[in-house]
């Protein structure tokens, strides 16, 4: 144990701009999941966004006391957080997962995806146990290669390397697997929502997008950190992007916070026209008075007859539809356009006159937001339609 504690004694205590920048994020990780995992029911998509922070936050709290020199105080933990490497990639999935498909995964499903982590539990369990001697020894293999290695009994059984050895592909074979899952979900999504664009989610979908994207380029960090670094010498840069991750998941989480609603924090007497109000009520108080045909349609007038904040009417319809309230009247109008375009009973009108009609204040108006929304120009639609309904020869 003298010679344990003298090893010890050599391993220097590192505290710089990389530690302190870990440190924050493992922090940060910790506050947030714990946050999201308080709040979020048990299988919501908000719920395994909680679990993936928080098993990031568990596995870079180890690199963080690795990378200082604070492990020595506690060698019985050193690389106990490599089942929960393995765990990070299938949690972010089914966030993706439970988000897009709007319904919760079954334990049926959830259990096959986390049974390698489980796996690679198991198989370490004799170094979980093993004397402290042969923690340290791997800890100074990783970190201080240069510095005299404990004793360790002769006995010992080193069997559960054969898996340890091949770790690093695992968390890249994990990483990548996951990853072209999420882009299969998120490439589903976007086809769903290109077929029934009134039931798009926008919000949703880019923000499961810009995840997928973000995990991908962790991916790539991660093999070329792997590839760069012999054992955990490089672990640290990922631990820095790692805080990244967790400040900018803080940052849109609070963006998207009720504590910035008047309403939330309101006093009896200031006003509630902030308040959010449903696409539902929008869309059907449109349908129903056709003021998306007029064309001193505005979002102020809007905002008036439905007694609500333009503020509140435009990010709901920017979150719906993922449209600007413009764009979003010139889609209305065009579907309007598209009928009366192949209609007898204006037939009698020219194209500039019938855009008018649906309120298009001028041509080159009415053009542009045919072209951007039909993708094809007004005539192209009317020869079209007029080929697939005439008679075949």
């Amino acid at each position: 144990m003298e010679s344990i504690q003298h090893i010890l004694n050599q391993i220097p205590i590192r505290h710089d701009l990389a530690s302190q920048l870990m440190f924050l994020g493992v922090v940060q990780g910790f506050f947030l999941a714990v946050l999201i995992l308080i709040r979020a029911k048990k299988t919501t998509a908000i719920a395994f966004l909680g679990w993936t922070i928080l098993f990031q936050s568990l596995v870079f709290f180890d690199t963080y006391l690795c990378y200082t020199g604070l492990i020595k105080y506690a060698l019985q933990f050193n690389d106990s957080s490599e089942a929960f490497v393995l765990m990070i990639a299938p949690a972010f999935y089914f966030f993706i997962y439970a988000a897009l498909k709007r319904k919760s995964p079954s334990i049926k499903k959830l259990l096959p995806h986390f049974i390698l982590p489980f796996f690679y539990f198991i198989t370490q369990i004799p170094f979980y146990i093993a004397p402290i001697a042969v923690k340290l020894n791997a800890y100074l293999g990783a970190y201080y290669n240069t510095i005299q290695t404990a004793t360790v009994p002769e006995s010992f059984n080193y069997s559960y390397h054969w898996i340890k050895d091949e770790f690093d592909w695992l968390i890249l074979a994990s990483f990548l697997y996951y990853t072209i899952l999420g882009i299969i979900l998120v490439w589903k999504e976007k086809q769903r929502i290109r077929e029934i664009p009134h039931q798009a989610n926008w919000n949703k979908y880019r923000f499961t997008r810009n995840a997928v994207i973000l995990i991908g380029a962790l991916l790539v960090i991660i093999f070329l950190v792997l590839y760069r670094y012999d054992d955990d010498g490089g672990d640290h840069y990922i631990g820095i992007i790692q805080t990244l991750i967790a400040y900018s998941t803080s940052y849109v989480i609070l963006m998207e916070s009720r504590f910035f609603e008047n309403s939330w924090f309101a006093d009896k007497y200031e006003t509630i026209s902030s308040n959010t109000i449903d696409f539902e009520k929008i869309e059907g108080f449109l349908n129903s008075s056709n003021y998306f045909l007029s064309q001193d349609a505005s979002l102020k007038g809007l905002a008036e007859k439905l007694d609500a904040s333009t503020n509140s009417i435009s990010k709901t319809i920017n979150s719906q539809k993922g449209l600007n309230f413009n764009d979003y009247m010139n889609q209305k109008r065009v579907e309007v356009l598209k009928i009366r375009l192949i209609s007898d009973d204006f037939k009698h009108l020219t194209l500039e006159a019938i855009g008018n009609s649906v309120g298009f204040k001028s041509k080159s108006t009415f053009y542009s937001a045919f072209k951007k929304h039909a993708h094809t120009s007004p005539s192209a639609f009317i020869k079209a339609k007029k080929a697939q309904y005439s008679p075949e020869l």
